[in-house]
């Protein structure tokens, strides 16, 4: 019999479907790798939130015929002992673009208008110091770059088209393979460094991404720029990004990702100036939990069914 193990919340409208197909399933919440060798050693199929899986704990896992994540992100599971060992690992691809796209513009202006000082102010009783609070912008005809122009990165572009910016995206996979990006342009990270109001990233961490904007990509950008990023703590140095708003080198930063999470108490970026953050939580709306939910699960049947989704298949060159 399937026997499918779900690691993490998951919402009851993709444990539903499995309860419908009388699919046996099993729900751990504790990540102890102990524990998790145990419960997932006779698993046919794992779904998984924000546990880590590395090769400790899958080659516990003799019956695993395929990984499901639940979101975009999958450095938390060792991709290198799946694919020595071909099984396929699922993202839920068509989910989350439109919350993350949602909460990228959130922040960009929450940055731009100042809200939080505007909001504290407010509490205070200090209401007629409004005038204190200065150099706010609009995102209005503003020139924006999107780095990583996957499906959050068109999302994101579609919402801000409506403001009407000039909006130009920085990735050498899909301008290399011709891929139409009309109304909008391609560029050189440099050059759309130099020349962004608004910055927003939509690249997975790699070794090729780690720390690609930092202290010399930060001394690029204007006075009056914005950086968000909502993909992956370490791709921009935070270190560097407080040195920046440190010394108003920039004018904010949105964070809903860290270099470590959750971030220590004396981290120094929680003491940036100019910064908001959020606890890695764009793609968590009603809404986008449930599909999330629905799409890991159906990565899962259909896969266990022979019809794999080789659109949501990180590793699909294994199959």
């Amino acid at each position: 019999m399937t026997k499918i193990a779900l690691i993490g919340e998951f919402h009851d409208a993709g444990k539903e479907i499995l309860t419908s197909n009388k699919i046996n399933f099993i729900e751990i919440f504790d990540y102890d790798f102990e524990n998790l060798k145990k419960q997932l050693a006779d698993c046919d199929a794992i779904g998984v939130r924000t546990a880590k899986l590395p090769a400790e704990v899958l080659s516990h896992c003799k019956s695993l015929k395929i990984v499901a994540r639940h979101g975009v992100g999958y450095d938390s599971v060792d991709l290198e002992y799946l694919n020595q060992n071909k099984i396929p690992l699922a993202i839920t691809g068509k989910s989350n673009a439109v919350s993350v796209a949602e909460h990228v513009i959130t922040m960009f202006l929450v940055s731009a208008r100042k809200i939080i000082e505007c909001h504290e102010l407010v509490k205070k009783g200090e209401f007629s110091k409004k005038t204190l609070i200065q150099n706010t912008v609009e995102l209005f005809n503003k020139k924006i770059l999107i780095i990583g122009y996957g499906r959050i990165g068109k999302e994101v572009a579609k919402r801000l088209h409506s403001f009407d910016c000039e909006i130009f995206v920085h990735d050498p996979f899909v301008e290399k393979n011709n891929i139409n990006i009309n109304p909008y342009k391609f560029i050189d990270l440099k050059s759309g460094l130099q020349n962004a109001d608004f910055i927003t990233i939509h690249v997975p961490l790699t070794d090729g991404t780690k720390n690609l904007i930092s202290k010399k990509e930060l001394s690029l950008m204007k006075k009056n720029t914005i950086i968000v990023n909502t993909a992956r703590g370490g791709i921009v140095n935070q270190d560097d990004l407080f040195q920046s708003l440190a010394e108003n080198k920039i004018l904010g930063a949105g964070l809903d990702v860290f270099t470590h999470e959750p971030p220590e108490k004396n981290d120094i970026i929680l003491q940036a100036k100019n910064i908001v953050f959020t606890p890695h939580n764009a793609a968590l709306t009603n809404e986008c939990r449930r599909r999330m939910s629905i799409e890991t699960i159906e990565n899962i049947l259909t896969h266990l069914d022979n019809k794999t989704d080789l659109d949501n298949i990180i590793n699909k060159n294994i199959l």
